[in-house]
Parts: C-alpha cells; sequence; structure tokens
C-alpha cells in the first residue's frame, strides 16, 4: 500500500511490519525512545564507556520494535488506528488525503522536527532544560500527529479498510 516513502523504506518496513507495528504494544513502547536517546546522550559523562552499548541497544529496539509483536487481534484501538492513519499519510501521492489533514500533519512534523534544535543544543551544552523541552516537546508533538493520523484513519474509512483488513485477520 505504502510508496517509496525514504522513511519506511529506511526501516524496511513491508505489509508484514506494518501489520505487527499497528499493535499498541509496538507504539506505547517506541513512546520513550527519544527520551531514552536523549538520557543516553546527556549522561554520557557518567556512563563513559557504557554509552556505546546503550546507544546499540536503544538503535537495535528501534529497529526491532515494530517486528517484535504479533499483529493485533483488532484495530479498534488508538495506537493501531494511529499507525494505520500513517500508513496513509505516508501514501498520500497515490491515495490524496483530505487537505486539512495533510496541513496538520505537515505542521506537527516540522514543530516537532524544531524540537531537535533545543534537544541538540541541550546534549551539547548538557543543558537539562533544553535536552528536556526538546525530548518532551518532540513526543508530545509525535504524540498529537499520532492523534491526527488516528483522525485521518477514521475520515478515510475507505481507503483506510484495505490497510486494516490484512490486519484484523491476523
Amino acid at each position: 500500500m505504502v510508496g517509496r516513502n525514504p522513511f519506511a523504506a529506511l526501516m524496511a518496513m513491508d505489509d508484514a511490519t506494518w501489520a505487527r507495528h499497528a499493535n499498541p504494544w509496538s507504539v506505547w513502547t517506541r513512546v520513550p525512545l527519544l527520551a531514552a536517546f536523549a538520557l543516553t546522550l546527556y549522561l554520557r559523562g557518567p556512563l563513559g564507556a557504557w554509552l556505546w552499548p546503550i546507544l546499540g541497544l536503544l538503535m537495535l529496539w528501534t529497529i526491532v520494535n515494530p517486528r517484535a509483536f504479533a499483529p493485533p487481534a483488532s484495530t479498534d484501538n488508538w495506537a493501531s488506528q494511529g499507525v494505520l492513519g500513517e500508513r496513509l499519510w505516508l501514501n498520500r501521492k497515490v491515495v490524496p488525503i483530505p487537505r486539512h489533514h495533510a496541513r496538520w500533519a505537515m505542521g506537527l512534523s516540522l514543530a516537532s522536527a524544531s524540537c531537535l534544535l533545543p534537544l541538540a543544543w541541550g546534549l551539547y551544552a548538557l543543558d537539562p532544560w533544553a535536552t528536556a523541552f526538546g525530548a518532551l516537546g518532540g513526543s508530545a508533538l509525535k504524540l498529537w500527529f499520532v492523534d491526527r493520523m488516528v483522525w485521518l484513519y477514521q475520515d478515510m474509512e475507505d481507503a483506510a479498510r484495505g490497510a486494516a483488513s490484512s490486519l484484523d485477520k491476523g
């Protein structure tokens, strides 16, 4: 369903992987990843040589997470519908989405990305407030983005039904 999206390609997200990622456990165990990366990098001095194995495990979990859980028994939940909505968003060049959803999704993506600036500064300067603002702001805006993806999924039920039906069959 999803066209050639560079982010999906980077994560090697095929239909089976997306089906597994729609499991709420996959969604909720990804939420703290940005904060975990930020905390690990912020504590690089005290962690010393442990920094690299911890970063390696976080990177590994980032890649493994969408594949770690079985497809959900039902997609009648917020997390699953957020993932299905994200698939619609990524496929918007093939199946157009309503303009208001596209504007919100792009705006929230840019706002979330802008949180990387204070995060990067905070990590460089070891400023706890900038680090926390960047990590928590980025995470909060990502959750808002997922909420908009639920709304997109619900508004485009017919287009989304194809993505959900393969997941609901398990």
